[in-house]
C-alpha cells in the first residue's frame, strides 16, 4: 500500500506543468490574471520583497575587507546589490529587536 501512495506522488509531480517563459510584463501579468496556478510546478520560486520607500538617508560604516568581501559573494549569489543585503539586514534585524 505504501508504494502506491510513492507511486501516486510521483504521478501528482509528474503533471505540474512548467511555468512558461514571458518576455514582457504585460504577458506575465497575463499569465497570472488567467492560469490556475495550482496546476504549475512552483517549487523553484523564491519569496521576492520590493523596496518602495525612498532612500534619502545615508550610513557609512566600516567593515573589514573580508566581511565586504563575503557580504559581496552572498549579494551576488542572491542576485541582488550588497547594499540591498545590508538592507534586509538592517531590517531583519530591527524586526528582531521589535518581537
Amino acid at each position: 500500500m505504501k508504494k502506491d501512495k510513492k507511486k501516486d506522488k510521483k504521478k501528482d509531480k509528474k503533471k505540474l506543468k512548467q511555468v512558461p517563459l514571458h518576455l514582457t510584463d504585460e504577458a506575465a501579468q497575463e499569465f497570472a490574471d488567467t492560469a490556475n496556478l495550482a496546476e504549475y510546478d512552483l517549487t523553484g520560486f523564491k519569496p521576492v520583497t520590493f523596496e518602495f520607500q525612498k532612500k534619502d538617508a545615508r550610513l557609512e560604516l566600516r567593515v573589514p575587507q573580508d566581511q565586504l568581501d563575503a557580504l559581496k559573494d552572498e549579494a551576488k549569489r542572491q542576485g541582488i546589490p550588497h547594499t540591498r543585503l545590508v538592507r534586509q539586514f538592517i531590517e531583519q534585524g530591527m524586526q528582531t529587536l521589535q518581537s
